[in-house]
């Protein structure tokens, strides 16, 4: 589909300030997230049919713990290291899509407790924790770009990094979900083919 342009080359139906904001986020770069956080998996975790994500906290680490779910079953990872630390290929369980409240059974360290999964089918991370936020844009749909901010920095003023930091851009995948986890700990981005952790220590 041929995509239309007004005639100074912006966009059909956007004032001059909207096509500056639409603009200033078109060419910000992607640079990587500002200390304290620092890349888990130095990019991103391949998980194949990725649906959803939730999270907890390991009672014998004090770690974020990230439940995934996905065509190929759930999967927990360490929000700190990054590893693995447990799978099921074939859970007996039907998933969220199937639950009121969007939740599945944990396993490992969490195993006999539920958690509430954001994804596919709904549902939400926090998009603000220990004085960051997180937005979501897509000024070139169906393309995503995480934006992280700190100290009431936005993304609606410049500079870009001063304030406000291009950390992610999707173009590959669909994005299930973005956001903090509870502690504000972690920052987690899951698309349908991949998870990218962010993690920062407690203040």
């Amino acid at each position: 589909m041929r995509s239309e342009t007004a005639p100074d080359g912006g966009t059909p139906g956007l004032t001059p300030y909207q096509e500056g904001l639409r603009r200033r986020l078109l060419t910000a770069p992607v640079v990587p997230a500002p200390p304290p956080w620092r890349s888990v998996f130095d990019g991103s975790a391949a998980v194949g049919g990725l649906t959803g994500i939730g999270f907890g906290v390991d009672p014998a680490t004090g770690h974020d713990l990230v439940m995934v779910v996905s065509s190929q079953g759930y999967g927990v990872f360490d929000a700190v290291t990054g590893e693995r630390i447990a799978r099921d290929r074939d859970p007996e369980d039907d998933g969220p899509d199937g639950t009121s409240d969007l939740s599945c059974p944990w396993i490992g360290p969490l195993a006999g407790r539920r958690v509430r999964i954001a994804g596919l089918y709904g549902g939400g991370l926090h998009s603000s924790g220990g004085g960051w936020c997180v937005d979501v844009e897509a000024p070139d749909w169906p393309h995503h770009r995480i934006l992280l901010s700190s100290n009431g920095g936005d993304w609606h003023r410049p500079p870009h990094t001063e304030g406000w930091w291009h950390v992610l851009h999707s173009t590959w995948s669909t994005l299930r979900a973005a956001g903090f986890s509870p502690t504000g700990r972690t920052l987690a981005v899951a698309t349908s083919s991949d998870l990218t952790l962010w993690t920062r220590e407690p203040a």
